[in-house]
């Protein structure tokens, strides 16, 4: 399913960047990875990334939308409670560190709470695409990270039991929870 899911990610990709990436949507349709999901699952996700992608892709091009991208890549691996790699899972400061690591090519502290002491901080109606989001989600500031994507979603491993998801900040469940960015 997680195969399945990165094909998407790229096939949605590919719909709105370049050529280059036309080869790799013919890849997958050969392998037959894009005939094993049905046109609403295809629909539904579409309808879901298309936005995040083109807003980091329309508002910064660069490293933005590759953190994105890089993070769309990783949809549906599963939670690990300390997990660090696509492997074993990750934690969601795992999550983000992994693509930090990938795309800006820096080292973040392990743990979220140290890492919303990087940086600057930044309004919520000031978010961009790649923004960090912080929620108090243990009884603590700043005890859950994740990556915004932009129109008010951010993409984050969300808890034991979860995969890395897309979730909306509007949910009242982080919107009373959240800390900063």
């Amino acid at each position: 399913m997680r195969l399945i899911l990165c094909g998407l990610v790229f096939l949605t990709t590919a719909a709105l960047a370049s050529p280059v990436e036309d080869d790799l949507e013919r890849l997958l349709k050969e392998r037959g990875l894009v005939s094993q999901v049905t046109d609403q699952l295809t629909q539904q996700i579409s309808n879901q990334l298309s936005g995040p992608l083109q807003s980091a892709r329309n508002t910064f091009g660069g490293k933005a939308s590759e953190m994105v991208i890089q993070a769309m890549g990783l949809l549906g691996v599963p939670y690990k409670r300390g997990g660090s790699s696509e492997e074993k899972g990750f934690d969601c400061s795992g999550f983000v560190r992994h693509v930090f690591k990938e795309v800006q090519g820096k080292e973040l502290p392990r743990t979220s709470a140290e890492i919303s002491k990087l940086g600057e901080s930044v309004d919520k109606q000031d978010l961009q695409p790649g923004d960090l989001v912080f929620f108090n989600t243990l009884r603590r500031a700043f005890s859950h990270v994740g990556i915004y994507l932009g129109d008010n979603k951010f993409i984050h491993a969300p808890s034991a039991g979860g995969a890395v998801r897309i979730d909306s900040m509007d949910l009242s469940y982080w919107k009373n929870r959240f800390n900063g960015a």
